[in-house]
């Protein structure tokens, strides 16, 4: 990876981020040195050989562990007939299995389709059926998911893999509380089927043979939430990834400008893998850094997550703001030792003030907000991570990306105007698979990605996210905003959480209602409104509030405004 910097250049006409780079950070990324991930993957496992690469349940994976295990999976592939470009699905959790199996299909010159192990089986059946995989390997606990669809699709060879398989002893363990205690694993049969540890031992007397692997070769099939309709694969590249990779490499070392690097630096991975934010952010950045990924298979059970947490010192946190608000609600969370921890880096979602400040008087460290998309590969512009203070922006774009905030007939906006962020750069997917019209709708003649989401530049570059263009509420003609009532209304110390949406209205044509979590259960719906209309002006403030218990989420957290919506 390029770590030659050069000095800062002069700012650029429409270019007003370089002039708030941090000392010495190039305005583009050096020429790529590997043509795909599996030679950057065959260099950092050579030279990081005997490191922790993913530790997971307390069994460690080193860099050659992987190397020999994810080679045996790859050998297997090319023996089953598959042939270069094939898509290969990885239906896994958090487990060392994914990382191996990920890399195995890399390295043999297949692409892997991530698949979300809770899809039903109507989305798993839109997902095969659209990329075409000749290939799955799944998690029993899913198996049952992959037996109602596997007819209808193009399937030639279903691997299953159990919790334990490279747990060693403790695997058997594992399996039978997985299977007996907690009963997480539903009746499946899939005729023909091969174990996991059958692939490992036929792979084993397998040869991986040499692929030419090119930099414009798909890699990944990532298919985004389906937020606006069905779900779209979007193409990424070597390229695309190995760029993002630079990229990130480039902003990463500045986060230890008033800090010692450690030699080898520890991720906490509590997001999934098969999401890009993880794959990428954790995944590929420890692979090319030689760090290691403490696998989190659960985030969702707290108590165990933060048990898990204790064992480790972390150095670099990626997270939702979902994630950060539920551990500060848990009181071992705040026993931790934070010393650390260098870097808390918030995507996926907008990291709300109220959440961030809590979350630096905790642990000591500030939230630096990035922003991507499955599209962009995903990060396509960060904070600086040399700087202390959280700045509620989703930061500056990254070396070799243009940002341009557009109209709607993709006319570039002053700065300070309100409009699309439309990015362009070395990180922007090839297209959506196999989808030509919706490919052209989503990137400009120009090479801009049109993002859906609206905000707006400042003066020194830097972008604030306003909303989803889906998102917004019309008030009587009025721009409303959710994330401005949700960040109002978590300053509320009753609030947990909370989400708003536009619903219809006679009179205003929409208005704004509010779903609250409460923190404090003798929170009332006067108090809300009281102190929403202390902040808010009249037609942003929230006319209906209800109550729940828990707000939907997706599969990494994100709070589902279309599901409140109904």
């Amino acid at each position: 990876m390029p770590d030659t910097l050069i000095q800062t250049p002069e700012p650029q006409a429409g270019k007003p981020w370089l002039q708030s780079y941090p000392p010495g950070m190039p305005a583009d990324i050096s020429p790529l040195p590997y043509d795909s991930i599996g030679d950057l993957f065959e260099q950092s496992c050579k030279k990081f050989a005997s490191r922790a690469a993913f530790t997971c349940m307390g069994k460690t994976l080193t860099f050659d562990g992987l190397d020999a295990e994810s080679r045996k999976i790859g050998a297997w592939l090319q023996s089953a007939g598959l042939v270069k470009g094939d898509r290969v699905a990885v239906m896994m959790p958090n487990i060392l299995q994914n990382p191996v199996i990920v890399f195995g299909i890399l390295r043999a010159g297949y692409t892997v389709v991530n698949v979300n192990p809770l899809y039903t089986p109507r989305e798993l059946e839109h997902q095969l059926k659209d990329a075409g995989a000749k290939a799955i390997f799944v998690l029993e606990n899913f198996a049952h998911t992959v037996e109602q669809v596997a007819a209808r699709t193009e399937l030639k060879h279903i691997v299953v893999a159990t919790m334990g398989d490279l747990l060693g002893i403790k695997g058997l363990i594992v399996n039978i509380v997985v299977r007996k205690v907690k009963k997480l694993v539903p009746a499946w049969s899939l005729p023909g089927h091969l174990s996991f540890k059958t692939v490992l031992s036929r792979g084993a007397g397998a040869t991986l043979k040499p692929v030419n692997v090119k930099p414009g070769d798909v890699a990944f099939l990532q298919y985004t939430g389906g937020t606006t309709g069905v779900s779209k694969g979007a193409t990424l590249t070597h390229s695309n990834l190995l760029s993002n990779m630079a990229q990130m490499g480039l902003w990463l070392e500045t986060a230890f400008t008033h800090r010692t690097r450690p030699d080898h630096l520890v991720f906490l991975c509590a997001l999934p893998l098969y999401h890009i934010f993880a794959l990428t952010v954790n995944a590929l950045m420890g692979l090319s850094t030689g760090g290691e990924n403490i696998l989190i298979p659960n985030p969702r059970d707290i108590p165990a997550f933060v048990k898990e947490i204790a064992k480790y010192k972390v150095n670099i946190f990626p997270g939702l703001n979902t994630l950060f608000n539920a551990l500060m609600n848990n009181a071992e969370f705040q026993k931790l030792d934070f010393s650390s921890l260098a870097l808390t880096f918030g995507g996926g979602m907008a990291v709300q003030r109220p959440v961030a400040e809590r979350w630096e008087k905790m642990t000591g460290s500030a939230i630096k907000e990035g922003y991507g998309l499955s599209e962009t590969s995903p990060v396509a512009t960060a904070n600086r991570l040399d700087e202390g203070e959280f700045t509620g922006t989703i930061g500056l774009p990254l070396p070799s990306t243009d940002v341009e905030i557009r109209d709607e007939d993709g006319n570039s906006l002053p700065l300070g105007d309100l409009g699309e962020i439309c990015i362009r750069g070395p990180q922007v997917m090839a297209g959506y698979w196999q989808k030509p019209e919706e490919t052209a709708k989503a990137i400009s003649e120009d090479g801009f990605f049109r993002s859906g989401d609206i905000g707006f530049m400042n003066p020194q570059g830097l972008i604030k996210i306003v909303d989803r263009k889906k998102d917004m509420i019309l008030v009587s003609g009025f721009n409303v905003f959710p994330n401005e009532i949700e960040e109002v209304a978590m300053t509320l110390a009753g609030i947990l959480e909370c989400a708003a949406i536009g619903v219809p209205d006679e009179h205003s044509g929409e208005a704004v209602k509010l779903f609250v979590v409460k923190r404090d259960p003798d929170l009332t719906e006067a108090e809300v409104k009281a102190h929403c209309a202390a902040n808010l002006t009249n037609y942003k403030r929230p006319r209906f509030v209800e109550f729940r218990t828990e707000l939907p989420k997706s599969n990494v957290g994100k709070i589902l405004r279309k599901d409140l919506r109904g």
